[in-house]
């Protein structure tokens, strides 16, 4: 109701706030969907895979994670085609339908005690099939609302779209929180845990409901009854020049850059709170949550400047900041969350010797995965969340851990968790010495990051290519830049943070990648606001930013 009424405000018409409630609900529901595993990822990790490495299991965790990430552009390509050629009205209700059936399943599984490895070939296909269907939904989402909107309030309208992925990882913490909070911590890691999926089956529910109350796009059934459609919208959208330059530059120029923003500051920054800085999960939850409730308006916001102003500035502009600000804001959050790591770290030296030979950098971990005395080494140090220093050791020569003076030689958990004990190591945050203003100022700035790179970003896609192909064009950039270069995130930057021995390193990822989406797109893409997709056109009407 909030929603509607600030859309009246705003002078759209009954149908387009109509159109905008039903797409966004269901959109919400399916973000929340593919957001419980993320949430419970580092707690899937002991549920899903053998124990005994404890980064190696997370590892794993993040690797089926992602497999839903990777599979989205397939999705995109499998669904913008039914979208292109059928309708965007059916497609994205097929989507739905298979996404809610995927998730229910999550809450049937067995875990790896009961079946053994089963059990994460099962969780992976599951998430795949997640993962193909919200390869089909977004766009069919961004497309829907805007070929009903108009033309000098289109990123306004679509900024409601971007509101429902925020919304989702609301939701997932919210109702994770309390099933944690209901019970204690036996029961929910016995059973407790399936709740939060097994519930999605009436958000489905509702969802599925909503959605067949709505009509296809004007703007599409113009176009087929003017006979203007596609018949084979992957060939004139991949193949044929130039949308299939744009589709590239959008990916390259936009999306990837967005995408890697968008998941440091809400993923990345959830897990550098729990697994780096031992913050108890609930507390980090809270953090978050009450991040992306101060954060959420902030998309209606850009979108609605993206209307003034154009959407390409907003976007870049969001990449350039995240570039110049990550490493400074992930130390303050260091400081302000738990001040005694960050004092044991200044004060204490922490050196690993091994020899190189030994170790490996483990990224998509397996039963084909083989872990050394310095791999198991590497793994204990880097969940306490500190950094250290990698010295190569002679051939042969078994691990030490120097930790300040103490020297301890051989791999052993026991004598290197004195050394540490030793130390003065904190082994959690001290809620009494949080500084939860700070944290929360800095999480709520990473938020509006995230707004300012993708509340603009579903209007800009859909100005960019023609109505005949827009389904398709515009949903593999996106699923690929958020799906590939976003998804892949948590993984490669803890497997880099192993590697290096440095708990910041994983922010060189997204700094990266931001930094080829500015270049990119401040040099090849222009600004594409005035579009008239009316006309059944994209690309070949922009003007020039």
């Amino acid at each position: 109701m909030a929603m509607a009424a600030s859309a009246r405000g705003k002078g759209l018409t009954k149908d387009e706030r109509f159109v905008i409630f039903a797409s966004s609900t269901g959109t919400v529901f399916e973000w929340y969907d593919f957001y419980l595993y993320a949430v419970l990822a580092p707690f899937f990790a002991s549920l899903f895979f053998p124990a005994g490495n404890d980064t190696a299991a997370l590892l794993s965790a993040f690797a089926t994670y992602a497999a839903g990430f990777l599979v989205r552009p397939f999705g995109a390509i499998l669904f913008g085609r039914i979208g292109d050629i059928v309708g965007r009205k059916y497609t994205f209700l097929v989507t739905i339908l298979v996404m809610g059936a995927a998730t229910f399943a999550v809450g049937l599984l067995p875990t790896y005690n009961q079946i053994g490895w089963l059990a994460p070939i099962l969780l992976v296909s599951l998430r795949l099939l997640q993962g193909l269907a919200l390869g089909g939904e977004y766009g069919g989402a961004a497309t829907y609302v805007a070929e009903h909107a108009q033309r000098d309030n289109r990123g306004y309208a679509t900024s409601w779209i971007q509101t429902t992925a925020t919304l989702g990882l609301l939701m997932a913490l919210i109702v994770i929180a309390l099933c944690r909070t209901q019970m204690d911590a036996k029961t929910f890691s016995d059973w407790g845990w399936r709740l939060p999926f097994l519930m999605s089956i009436f958000l489905l529910i509702f969802s599925v409901w909503i959605r067949l109350k709505l009509n296809e796009t004007p703007i599409f059934q113009k176009m087929k009854e003017e006979g203007k459609g596609s018949k084979s919208p992957l060939t004139d959208s991949f193949l044929r020049y130039p949308n299939n330059k744009y589709v590239l530059l959008a990916l390259l120029g936009a999306t990837a850059g967005q995408g890697v923003v968008w998941y440091t500051g809400q993923f990345y920054a959830l897990f550098f709170l729990v697994i780096t800085l031992k913050l108890d999960y609930l507390s980090a939850y809270w953090l978050i949550a009450i991040s992306l409730v101060i954060g959420t308006p902030f998309f209606i916001f850009f979108g609605w400047l993206s209307d003034k102003i154009g959407r390409l500035k907003i976007i870049l502009a969001g990449c350039l900041i995240a570039i110049i600000t990550y490493f400074p804001l992930f130390t303050a959050l260091t400081n302000a969350v738990n001040p005694d790591l960050a004092a044991f770290q200044a004060k204490t030296k922490i050196t690993v010797q091994a020899d190189p030979a030994t170790c490996n950098f483990h990224i998509f971990v397996g039963p084909w995965s083989r872990f050394t005395d310095c791999d198991r080494a590497k793994d204990f140090v880097t969940k306490l969340g500190v950094s250290f220093d990698t010295v190569n050791g002679p051939a042969g020569s078994a691990p030490a851990v120097t930790v300040g003076a103490t020297k301890v030689d051989g791999w052993n958990a026991a004598n290197w968790t004195k050394a540490f004990a030793d130390a003065g190591y904190p082994k959690a945050a001290d809620p009494k010495k949080v500084d939860w203003f700070m944290a929360e100022l800095i999480l709520v700035i990473m938020v509006i990051y995230v707004t300012m790179v993708y509340g603009p970003i579903a209007a800009f896609l859909v100005e960019l290519f023609p109505t005949s192909i827009r389904y398709t064009s515009m949903s593999l950039p996106y699923h690929i830049g958020n799906g590939w270069f976003g998804g892949m995130l948590p993984l490669l930057s803890t497997a880099y943070v192993a590697w290096t021995g440095n708990i910041y390193s994983g922010l060189w990822y997204p700094i990266i990648v931001a930094a080829m989406t500015l270049v990119i797109g401040a040099i090849f893409l222009r600004e594409t606001k005035d579009v008239d997709i009316t006309k059944g056109s994209g690309v070949q009407q922009m003007t020039k930013g």
